[in-house]
């Protein structure tokens, strides 16, 4: 098969592209794009990837060396999405097929996506305040409290999604929003323990899943990654306390 190297860097490196954007792991974006273009007969090429960037090189026959560069926006974790590039990457690695049709294939994979209404993402964000709040100890009423700052933190970071905030402003309205809502519940008599309540809703923030891949990257020697997401995760962590901190301290005063 007689393969453009334009074109198969344009396959890579939208691969790449789009497995960062689902919150891959480093290694598994280099992996991946090492495994394409080796089905594709090439062994002469490169990749580098950092979290916020994915770099692909290779050499024609003709000596004559290409790279793409492509810029990673802001972006979360979506498994599902991540999982069906995977299945693509391991069947186009396992019997390649013309570099137009896989760009195609990639598309329709975007397309078929489902993404979850917002409704149903609120109702998650209900069910997870309530049950961490209840996790930690709090009362029924806690818990029915909880869920109540689940769906404040949901609308919250909605409305920061809708003004283009960055994730560092997005946490720390969340938070704020969240010892908010607890305080009104608690002094309203609704809610017994603010404490539980707080930190049942405050969980849906932890940057759980950006701290483990920052320390799955530091394992796997991709220390620039790691250590970036490490950083990202604990600036998250701050936006946290900041944004809590805030409120609490200043219903102290008042």
């Amino acid at each position: 098969m007689l393969i453009d190297p334009d074109q198969l860097l344009d396959l890579t490196s939208e691969l790449g592209f789009r497995l960062m954007c689902t919150g891959a792991e480093i290694y598994r974006v280099e992996e991946s794009i090492q495994y394409v273009l080796r089905a594709y007969g090439v062994h002469t090429g490169e990749v580098f990837a950092i979290p916020n960037c994915v770099i692909v090189s290779l050499t024609d026959p003709s000596g004559h060396a290409s790279t793409r560069v492509r810029r990673i926006p802001a972006h979360g974790t979506d498994i599902s999405l991540l999982e069906s590039y995977n299945e693509f990457c391991r069947e186009i690695t396992h019997t390649p097929i013309p570099v137009p049709d896989a760009l195609a294939r990639m598309d329709a994979i975007q397309t078929r996506h489902f993404v979850y209404p917002f409704p149903v993402l609120l109702l998650a964000y209900l069910v997870g305040g309530g049950f961490y709040s209840l996790f930690f100890g709090g009362t029924l009423r806690d818990g029915l409290c909880g869920a109540v700052c689940g769906v404040a933190i949901g609308l919250c970071l909605w409305v920061m999604d809708y003004l283009r905030a960055n994730s560092f402003i997005r946490t720390l309205a969340g938070g704020a929003v969240a010892a908010l809502c607890a305080l009104v519940l608690v002094d309203t008599g609704l809610g017994d323990n603010m404490d539980f309540i707080t930190i049942g809703a405050l969980m849906i923030l932890v940057p759980g899943i950006a701290f483990t891949n920052a320390l799955r990257d530091i394992m796997a020697g991709d220390l620039i990654s790691g250590t970036n997401k490490a950083v990202e995760a604990l600036l998250i962590a701050t936006a946290i306390a900041l944004g809590t901190g805030f409120v609490l301290s200043a219903a102290q005063r008042l």
